[in-house]
């Protein structure tokens, strides 16, 4: 059994190789998986963490890509579903020398966007420690949404501990209310609630850090929102009032912004289940993050706990 669980949908992406090129004329293309939650599933893998992934493709030559390469970085599937009658996602990603990539999506009434809430029924939590859950699948269709809050609810009765990232994706929502109603009251769902402070605009209205974490703070279960405000760090407050700012690290050269988010969301996590202190968690996650911005995989940047270590040393930081 896995300690830690996550639910969402496998993206096959064709990444572009050459430089500045638009996906209009680029010709040539490497395939590679993305896909937020797999990509914490991955990085919390590759930090010693056992997890299982939470997802449905099709019966289809990148349907079997998604499981095969999914088990190369030891994440589980047994909770991967297959379905004949719809196709895996992918999309198309340009490469980008400054700011972050264009993307061309391919999924919508995907495999994953049928994914029903029997089967998130079936599965054991019995030996799960934590879950991360984003806001990413909920907003591909209303079966999708529907198993997330099947399985929500189902981590809240358990009391697992639970991650929530609203990584908003407009286009995939029917519309910008519905997206900021459904994200914001599924958030109070979590015990830590990660928003970024351009997120916080969109969803309640300010980039104030303290502000943004007062609002979800107000959630039922939350009893902690960390606020992403990009190179300068993150900034931190508790259900007891407690708060303070972690600062970020600085890195040479931002290759790819991708996967950023996700790695942070996945080195606070697993800093906590290694019962390091809140603020080492949020270290941790910065840490991931300036790791990551300077590769152009998704979750290449990700590191082993020799390469954290290594990071920390380099930077005269220790963990606690």
């Amino acid at each position: 059994m896995s300690e830690i669980l996550t639910i969402g949908e496998p993206i096959v992406t064709f990444a572009s190789k050459e430089p500045d090129v638009s996906l209009r004329d680029a010709l040539e293309f490497h395939k590679i998986l993305g896909g937020a939650e797999l990509n914490v599933a991955i990085g919390a893998q590759r930090l010693g963490h056992s997890v299982d992934y939470i997802s449905q493709v099709g019966e289809e030559p990148l349907g079997d890509y998604v499981i095969k390469t999914i088990k190369e970085h030891h994440v589980g599937t047994r909770y991967i579903t297959r379905d004949a009658d719809y196709w895996t996602a992918f999309q198309l990603k340009d490469r980008v020398t400054q700011g972050n990539p264009t993307t061309q999506n391919y999924r919508r009434g995907s495999a994953a966007a049928h994914l029903t809430p029997a089967v998130v029924d079936q599965i054991d939590l019995t030996d799960v420690r934590a879950a991360h859950m984003s806001g990413i699948f909920p907003a591909i269709s209303a079966t999708a949404e529907a198993a997330f809050r099947t399985l929500l609810k189902r981590l809240e009765a358990a009391n697992i501990l639970t991650t929530f990232d609203p990584n908003l994706r407009p286009t995939l929502w029917p519309s910008r209310d519905k997206m900021v109603t459904t994200l914001n009251e599924l958030a109070g769902h979590a015990e830590i609630v990660l928003p970024g402070v351009e997120e916080g605009k969109i969803l309640m209205g300010s980039t104030d850090p303290e502000k943004i974490a007062d609002f979800y703070l107000r959630g039922a279960r939350t009893k902690v929102v960390i606020v992403k405000v990009g190179p300068a760090g993150a900034y931190v407050k508790q259900q007891s009032g407690e708060s303070y700012t972690v600062t970020g690290f600085k890195v040479a050269q931002v290759a790819d912004t991708v996967g950023a988010g996700d790695g942070f969301a996945m080195g606070v996590l697993t800093a906590l289940l290694e019962h390091k202190s809140l603020r080492s968690a949020v270290m941790r996650g910065n840490a991931v993050g300036a790791l990551q911005v300077q590769t152009y995989g998704d979750n290449d940047g990700y590191p082993t706990p020799a390469g954290l270590q290594a990071f920390y040393q380099q930077e005269g930081v220790v963990e606690d």
